[in-house]
């Protein structure tokens, strides 16, 4: 099978698991943590910790690694994160599995190949 059809098989496998919740977009996320903060909405910005894999497990990004946080706007990260986190509140920790529609498309981007699905681990820090 091919990325795109290896991530399908993943969503679909993945939606059998207990705690994982889909969305009408497609996306996919399960609550690692709840918070008890405020929740962003599509144009805050946000302070984040988190961890980038492929379906296989491979990290490809992690703040974890670098030893900071990262800040950025709703409006200019990939849609799968924009929704994801609209759905926490801040102290919360998500893991999202991210259909390709809503993370990089058909084209990809640096290491990532196109239509891939992408698993995120987010804590969101703090809401500015």
């Amino acid at each position: 099978m091919g990325v795109k059809e290896d991530g399908i098989q993943f969503l679909q496998n993945n939606l059998k698991r207990d705690g994982v919740e889909p969305t009408a977009s497609g996306l996919q996320y399960e609550v690692l943590r709840e918070g008890t903060g405020k929740s962003p909405s599509a144009t805050d910005r946000v302070e984040v910790h988190y961890k980038g894999t492929f379906i296989d497990g491979t990290t490809f990004d992690s703040s974890y690694d670098r030893g900071e946080t990262i800040e950025f706007a709703l409006n200019g990260v990939i849609a799968g994160w924009a929704e994801g986190l609209q759905l926490m509140t801040e102290g919360a920790h998500y893991k999202f599995a991210i259909p390709y529609h809503l993370a990089y498309g058909d084209g990809g981007i640096g290491p990532i190949p196109g239509y891939s699905t992408l698993i995120f681990e987010v804590e969101l820090i703090k809401v500015k």
